[in-house]
């Protein structure tokens, strides 16, 4: 049985529960019980009339940054395509493009007005940031994640021109290896993740890297 959270701020331990249901339902998505979350390598991911359900994937999607592929294709992207990054400059307009796009595994979209209220919280308290792809002063791009230690836990992207997510995730990867951090958090498989270069760890690798990557002083 998937254990409910109460008002006290505590989790389940996950490394002693199942990998491929919730860990726990319930709780609220405040700043302290998100922030609890992550530094345990846990999640929220759920629809829109559903209770918060709380994950911790076994086995884990993760980027190694100096696994990152950056192919021909990308890179010419990059030099050529007229993009301009830029960081935390539409943080909830990042979010909401991210909770509008169609994908082809997902009936709607789990990033619902509580989620985007939360983690622009998170934003305004430092901890959450955006990476956005401009062309011709319009956003086309971007992704947004959660930065503690010397992770950064990714949660969504989007893109509305060919390559302008993809040329957001190179900007934060450079952007992390210049600040100490060592993975992006993906959580879920997907082929997509997979041909940019992350890659499935067992769940007690990740939560290994998370306990002693949050201690670390990074800046971003």
């Amino acid at each position: 049985m998937i254990p409910k959270i109460h008002h006290s701020l505590e989790f389940p331990d996950p490394r002693k529960c199942a990998g491929d249901i919730p860990i726990a339902y319930g709780g609220d998505l405040s700043p302290s019980r998100l922030m609890l979350a992550y530094k345990m390598g846990i999640f929220p991911w759920f629809n829109e009339n559903d209770p918060i359900l709380w994950w911790s994937p076994d086995p884990r999607m993760v980027l190694f940054l100096d696994e990152f592929i950056v192919r021909r294709s990308l890179a010419k992207r990059i030099r050529n395509g007229g993009f301009e990054i830029k960081m935390n400059s539409a943080f909830n307009e990042v979010m909401t493009q991210c909770g509008t796009v169609k994908r082809d595994d997902q009936n709607g979209s789990w990033i619902t007005s509580s989620m985007i209220e939360a983690y622009s919280t998170l934003h305004d308290l430092g901890h959450a940031h955006s990476i956005e792809t401009y062309l011709d002063g319009e956003l086309v791009g971007g992704l947004y994640g959660v930065a503690i230690g010397s992770i950064f836990y990714g949660e969504s992207m989007f893109s509305l021109h060919n390559d302008a997510s993809k040329v957001a995730l190179a900007h934060l990867v450079n952007h992390l290896k210049d600040n100490g951090f060592e993975i992006i958090d993906c959580q879920m498989n997907t082929g997509h993740l997979s041909s940019l270069g992350a890659r499935q760890i067992k769940r007690d690798e990740f939560l290994n890297i998370v306990s002693n990557g949050i201690q670390k002083e990074t800046r971003i």
